[in-house]
């Protein structure tokens, strides 16, 4: 469990309360051969993380179950690296004030590219969007977007949502206090972006077909500049945290009752899947049609499916035409 964060005697301590719930805490360092330190340091680390939790039992600890220990170790481990992502774009500053005091040029590190303000941002992600051929994944934590960045993510994203790119979205739910930023969702899920909502957000990411994700310098600030990520394992990091806040977010479409958005027509990409799936002989002609691979096309017909709430193909096509998609 390293991986996850948990030191040798953490895990040693939890497995122990695992096999045995009903140890005496006072009992562990003897049972476990350890030092009573370390033991009680492992002992106070696991509480306040919570995979040991006081029991009703005076004195006694009762150990968190497999399942939540790993989800709650996978979270902390996740935010830790967001947090290491953002303590890099911190010590780019550092080595731009000692360059100024050497004159010595300091290489940026390998897959990651600074960039140093909005106009240099903007352009940056215009190329990343242009290029976009599958998927888009969003994370805004800030509670009122720039009028000038918000027309310019809506014509990016307007344009990425017409050839047929996913955009899977997530806004904090006080941001649903703002009416143009609730105008320009319920927008992007009228063209068939999927959009979310969460509690609180810290994080403001943006990721490219799971291979370039942008990671601002400050989440509150993007004038500030940002960095831009092509390590492979990087970016997977955080495609995985957005996952992770994808799946504890309430859909917006749910938490405004508009039943209007849930059921709003199928964008023109949309349309072209569903025609296709309905009347091509084979997946590997409309692949072909499309554009698209045979996996990504079939990615579409699923994500198509799910949102016609139909079992098969068949079925799908019927309830479209009774909802007059095609």
């Amino acid at each position: 469990m390293a991986v996850l964060g948990l030191s040798a005697e953490e895990e040693l301590v939890y497995r122990h309360f695992l096999r045995e719930p009903d140890s005496d805490p006072a009992t562990v360092p003897e049972r476990l051969e350890l030092e009573r330190a370390k033991a009680d340091d492992a002992v106070q680390r696991l509480r306040v993380i919570g995979l040991l939790r006081t029991d009703t039992r005076p004195g006694m600890l009762s150990p968190a179950d497999p399942e939540t220990a790993v989800a709650r170790l996978t979270e902390l481990r996740l935010r830790a690296l967001y947090r290491e992502i953002q303590l890099i774009t911190q010590s780019r500053h550092l080595l731009d004030a000692l360059r100024a005091e050497t004159g010595v040029p300091l290489p940026t590190p390998r897959g990651i590219e600074q960039l140093s303000d909005w106009p240099q941002v903007r352009s940056r992600i215009d190329d990343l969007a242009f290029f976009a051929r599958d998927e888009i994944l969003s994370v805004e934590p800030r509670l009122e977007i720039p009028p000038e960045q918000l027309a310019h993510s809506r014509e990016l994203n307007t344009r990425s949502l017409r050839r047929g790119v996913r955009l899977r979205h997530v806004v904090v739910r006080e941001a649903l206090g703002n009416p143009c930023t609730v105008e320009y969702l319920g927008e992007l899920v009228s063209r068939g972006a999927r959009v979310r909502v969460a509690d609180r957000l810290a994080e403001h990411i943006l990721v490219y077909d799971r291979n370039a994700a942008l990671v601002p310098i400050d989440p509150w600030d993007t004038d500030r500049g940002a960095l831009l990520a092509h390590s492979s394992g990087l970016v997977g990091n955080l495609v995985t945290l957005f996952e992770k806040i994808w799946d504890e977010a309430e859909s917006l479409s749910v938490l405004l009752r508009e039943p209007e958005l849930e059921n709003a027509p199928l964008s023109e990409p949309g349309r072209r899947v569903l025609t296709l799936m309905c009347t091509a002989a084979k997946d590997e002609s409309a692949a072909r049609d499309l554009g698209v691979s045979v996996r990504t096309y079939r990615r579409y017909v699923a994500e198509v499916m799910q949102r016609l709430g139909a079992a098969s193909r068949a079925q799908a096509a019927l309830l479209a035409r009774e909802r007059g998609w095609i």
